[in-house]
């Protein structure tokens, strides 16, 4: 029996040995391709895409020949007596002339459909740097995970080395709960990273589309890959930015709008034609067929047609200085963005040579505190420039990574373009 017991337990010990390993493990490209197909944002904005595809169908419908049937019957009663009318028949209309309106709504529905997609591009690039942040945010928790276990290591190890000087008379009291004070520093932030984890794991989630919370781990390394150390041509750059172009895009539709106001003010000119059958028994057998041609031009409608054309104008003038403020808000995100990665690279080279010299001091004085040779003061400032310089350089790190993102979201890269 004590042997089942045993085995049962080793049973559910390897159960839970498995269940942990089977966290996931992602990598920034998995994030990459799970966010593309489940984040709402984007679903929303491809919705939007087809949208103005459907719009434009509406549109040209208006060029085709528009044909009706109808089929009654009716029965009516004067003097005692009732008549039945039974009626069936077909009709067609065809737009010949409106003063090119319908061509001009067309061209304007197309620039819409462009507005549209670079929306979505644009969206795609929100959606890219949100989701690098998000990634980066927990491949810098787990670090700091790691690093604050370390730094709980050295604290414990000062306080056994403090203790067993305090007690033999070799340090004084203060010496001993300052050690005891940074041995629980150390310990809460081991607690503080443990929960720092659980949200950049949410928040990650949220940005790759999933619904239910899951634990997972991300694998990925602090390399900057995009840095581009001579400055680019940024007005060049500037024009392949999405926002930019779905301004010059409903800047141009806004230039058809103009056209299809001024057309407005010209006649429509439609040919219609049809044939029913109508009489008192079913099924009628009574013949007749039209046909014609209508021109309309409305003659006042109280300013309206003037009033649409000065709305189109001030609309286009809208769109026209929309571009151009973004296009010299683009051109200096992308040069602030630039001199940003710069100097977040050269800030995580300082800040490694710093951590190297005081691992080094560290292992110096660690040797010298033990035999005596420098005082607790001394040492113990030491100890904390250690660990302040584990804490910058991973700070710095991850910094490095998101000055990068910020880099990629100003040249507006998409998702799509990460993945390849």
């Amino acid at each position: 029996m004590e042997k089942i017991f045993k085995f049962l337990i080793f049973i559910l010990f390897i159960s839970f040995i498995k269940s942990a390993s089977a966290q996931d493990v992602l990598s920034w490209q998995d994030c990459l391709k799970e966010a593309a197909r489940n984040h709402p944002d984007l679903i929303s904005a491809q919705e939007a895409v087809k949208e103005s595809e459907a719009d434009k169908r509406i549109t040209k419908s208006g060029i085709f020949p528009q044909i009706d049937s109808s089929l009654s019957g009716s029965t009516a009663e004067s003097g005692g007596a009732t008549t039945d009318t039974y009626t069936y028949g077909v009709s067609v209309t065809q737009l010949l002339f409106d003063g090119a309106k319908t061509n001009a709504d067309l061209k304007a529905a197309a620039e819409t459909i462009k507005a549209s997609e670079y929306n979505y591009r644009f969206t795609s690039s929100e959606v890219r740097f949100r989701l690098r942040s998000a990634f980066i945010d927990l491949l810098k928790v787990q670090e700091l995970l790691k690093i604050t276990d370390d730094i709980y290591h050295i604290r414990r190890g000062n306080l056994e080395l403090i203790t067993l000087r305090y007690e033999s008379g070799l340090e004084h009291k203060g010496a001993l709960l300052n050690a005891q004070a940074n041995l629980a520093q150390a310990e809460f932030e081991i607690s503080q990273a443990k929960r720092d984890m659980e949200v950049a794991q949410r928040r990650l989630l949220k940005e790759m589309g999933r619904v239910e919370f899951a634990e997972l781990r991300v694998d990925g390394d602090f390399d900057v890959s995009d840095r581009v150390i001579e400055a680019p041509d940024f007005q060049t750059l500037a024009l392949t930015n999405p926002y930019l172009g779905r301004l010059i895009a409903q800047k141009n539709a806004a230039g058809f709008d103009i056209k299809s106001a001024y057309a407005n003010f010209l006649p429509e000119l439609s040919a219609s034609a049809g044939a029913n059958k109508s009489s008192a028994k079913w099924p009628p057998g009574d013949e007749r067929w039209n046909a014609g041609l209508t021109l309309s031009l409305p003659l006042f409608e109280g300013g309206l047609k003037l009033a649409q054309v000065e709305k189109a104008q001030a609309e286009y003038n809208q769109a026209m200085e929309n571009e151009r403020s973004a296009k010299d808000d683009i051109i200096v995100s992308l040069q602030e963005a630039w001199a940003s990665l710069q100097d977040a690279v050269e800030t995580v080279e300082v800040k490694d040579k710093f951590l190297r010299a005081a691992e080094e001091r560290s292992r110096i004085a660690e040797a010298q505190y033990s035999l005596g040779m420098i005082q607790f003061d001394n040492w113990t400032i030491i100890e904390d420039d250690l660990v302040d310089a584990k804490k910058a350089l991973i700070t710095a790190q991850a910094d490095a990574l998101l000055t990068e993102a910020s880099w990629i979201q100003a040249k507006g890269e998409t998702l799509e373009h990460a993945q390849k």
